[in-house]
């Protein structure tokens, strides 16, 4: 055989390694049976808060139920009596960009043994998104498929078939925007919520359930007097909640509205206040 054959050959197989190594590797696949790996979550980080774990699910089937469950650590076994549940609705827009805030909230002031769910306002139209962030059943918003008091009571139904869940400790904390929501959640007749943490926002029965159903629950309220939102609608909810014998704590804080001074102690405090009111 000639030389040049040699070389032909040699050059023959090397662009087939090379051929071979360019071509895009298969997909990872965990087994035969069983899907490939999720892609990445979606959820925004922040280097203080990377190492608090989050899963980004959605409720009832629905991909605008979406919320994040923070905290898990599926290595583990649940506390004994099952865990704690926080679920929060951001104020402002609402929106997923809240989340690396949450995990701060999570990190720092959630008590051990809780898990926090950060529920994502979802978007219905360009006006409500603006001005109801979190349409509640009495809002009878035309164009919202669910509503707020649904997506609490599903994503409460997630969690629970997730993990071992204590029904006794399932609080929301809500600011602003979504303290309305706050209220109205905890009157339902059958609300999953067993204690409610409202900071910096309004009250307004005429457009909640009955105050007869707040009999007994327990509230912790959070409202700066410098804020632009009057005092007065933490101080009649507290009255008026009262009157309905519930259990209710009125906090105030200098600074305004927003999350001022001591953030993650003032949080911590209401939570504790809510699990040592809860029945």
């Amino acid at each position: 055989m000639r030389p040049t054959h040699f070389i032909s050959i040699a050059l023959i197989t090397l662009l087939a390694l090379i051929t071979l190594l360019a071509w895009p590797a298969p997909p990872a696949w965990a087994g035969p049976d069983e899907d490939p790996a999720p892609a990445d979550s979606s959820l925004p980080d922040a280097e203080d808060v990377a190492d608090v774990k989050a899963l980004d699910l959605t409720a009832a089937g629905e991909e605008r139920q979406r919320f994040a469950l923070i905290g898990l650590d599926e290595q583990k076994s649940a506390p004994r009596g099952g865990y704690g549940l926080v679920l929060i609705l951001p104020g402002g827009d609402g929106s997923v960009d809240f989340h690396p805030f949450i995990k701060r909230i999570h990190k720092h002031a959630v008590p051990e043994g809780y898990l926090t769910a950060q529920l994502v306002a979802p978007v219905w139209s360009e006006e409500q998104a603006k001005n109801l962030v979190w349409p509640i059943e009495k809002s009878k918003v035309r164009e919202a498929a669910f509503t707020t008091e649904q997506f609490v009571e599903n994503v409460v139904k997630e969690v629970a078939g997730k993990v071992d869940l204590d029904r006794k400790r399932v609080f929301t904390l809500t600011w602003s925007s979504s303290g309305p929501a706050g209220y109205a959640v905890s009157l339902e007749k059958q609300t999953p919520v067993t204690g409610t943490f409202v900071a910096m926002s309004v009250f307004k029965p005429e457009q909640l359930p009955s105050l007869k159903a707040a009999k007994g629950h327990p509230y912790f309220i959070l409202h700066s007097p410098d804020d632009f939102i009057p005092i007065r609608f933490a101080e009649e909810a507290r009255d008026q909640l009262e009157k309905k014998k519930a259990k209710v704590r009125l906090k105030t804080y200098p600074g305004g509205h927003g999350w001022k001074g001591n953030v993650y102690g003032n949080i911590r405090e209401g939570l504790e206040f809510l699990a040592d009111h809860a029945k």
